[in-house]
């Protein structure tokens, strides 16, 4: 009588087996062993190299600069510093037509 129990135990537990696998394996995956102590494998992190960023550095940007060379006119003695040193009325500030012959510097205070 124990024997008939053992093999029907056992034939019951392979039956059992080969349904939850079959059902696994219908379905494309199959999942099951049986592990008892060892060690545990976990794969190693995968590390990816960080993302490089290039910076468009946009084109320099040339902007002219305005005439710093100026002549001095008194309209009083119609006449330019530093042929009229002194003027009553408020110097007029003028842009040579061409490059400066006479040195003008600012007229005296």
């Amino acid at each position: 009588m124990k024997k008939l129990a053992a093999i029907s135990l056992c034939g019951m537990l392979a039956v059992a087996g080969l349904v939850a696998s079959a059902s696994a394996y219908a379905h494309g995956h199959f999942y099951g062993g049986v592990v008892i102590g060892g060690p545990i494998w976990v794969p190693p992190p995968v590390y990816y190299p960080p993302p490089v960023y290039v910076e468009r550095v946009p084109p320099p940007v040339y902007v002219e600069q305005p005439r710093q060379d100026y002549w001095y006119y008194c309209q009083d003695s119609r006449s330019y510093y530093p042929y009229v040193q002194s003027c009553p009325s408020p110097w007029m500030k003028v842009v040579p037509n061409t490059a400066p012959s006479v040195p003008g510097g600012p007229p005296p205070q």
